[in-house]
């Protein structure tokens, strides 16, 4: 099994900055790629950015430019760095985690924008 913890959300006015992270646990070796979402209250969950095990990133067009994703491989740990944040930046963000046994997700930490 694995575990994951997301730390550093907050509240910030808009044009700030946010660093995010994730640290995994338990029976990691078989993790192929991480990712962040985030999901806003009565919408749906959606996909934030992602780094494959190769290092190859994949951002949301909403956020390129202003978000950067990392994954420090030896600590198993994922970031992301939130830059000219805006109000509607403003969700729960949770750490994923995917792998060769199935899906694992953090319990969310959120980050709030304000104008």
């Amino acid at each position: 099994q694995v575990q994951l913890v997301e730390s550093g959300g907050g509240l910030v006015q808009a044009g700030g900055s946010l660093r995010l992270s994730c640290a995994a646990s338990g029976s990691i070796f078989a993790i192929n790629a991480m990712s962040w979402y985030r999901q806003a209250p009565g919408k749906q969950r959606e996909l934030v950015a992602a780094i494959t095990s190769g290092g190859t990133t994949n951002y949301a067009d909403s956020v390129k430019g202003r978000f950067t994703i990392s994954r420090d491989n030896a600590k198993n740990t994922v970031y992301l760095q939130m830059n000219s944040l805006k109000p509607e930046d403003t969700a729960v963000y949770y750490c994923a985690a995917h792998s060769t046994w199935g899906d694992y997700w953090g319990q969310g930490t959120q980050v709030t924008v304000s104008s």
